[in-house]
């Protein structure tokens, strides 16, 4: 048995055993959290399309930036309405108007937040490493629908105007830190 004495140190080296074992799954808790929940305007993947589609329409945003590259990024379309539960396509067209081959990585949020739940892409060229030589220009698609299901959500029922944001940084960029 412990002596009262003894029980403090192991408490505390109880405590400090949870807490790193807490620190290390922290990350992936809430990026689990985040795709579950879409918090932060995180979207959801999806493999399959919705069995319906609403007459409800919202216009999609489509807001594009560069962060330390020498491309230009746009969408072929800014802004689309779409049905609820409709999939759809939109196209973007990207070029590296350098003279040297560069690499990005594109992230995205959507806006406001609490659609993030509710958008499911079924197919994506974010978080994927694209690489463009001097001079080339590349389409890439994302493909995607609204779930039907905002349609209950109080918080998304009454949207009709949504903003998905994506920004392409430099690979060179993560290696910074």
């Amino acid at each position: 048995m412990i002596q009262k004495k003894n029980l403090t140190p192991v408490l505390l080296a109880g405590v400090f055993v949870l807490m790193l074992g807490l620190s290390y799954a922290a990350v992936p808790l809430y990026d689990l959290f985040c795709r579950v929940t879409g918090f932060g305007g995180t979207t959801q993947v999806s493999k399959t399309a919705p069995d319906i589609v609403l007459d409800k329409v919202v216009s999609v945003r489509f807001d594009t930036n560069v962060n330390n590259l020498p491309w230009d990024f746009k969408a072929k379309s800014n802004v689309i309405d779409v049905k609820v539960g409709q999939v759809n396509k939109i196209e973007f067209e990207v070029e590296n108007y350098s003279s040297e081959d560069t690499a990005g990585t594109a992230s995205f949020n959507v806006s406001p937040s609490s659609l993030g739940k509710y958008y499911s892409k079924l197919g994506c060229f974010c978080f994927e490493k694209q690489v463009l030589k001097a001079g080339e220009k590349a389409t890439y698609v994302m493909t995607f629908y609204l779930d039907p299901e905002m349609v209950n959500d109080p918080t998304t029922k009454d949207l009709h105007d949504v903003t998905m944001s994506y920004t392409f940084f430099s690979t060179d960029y993560y290696k910074q830190s």
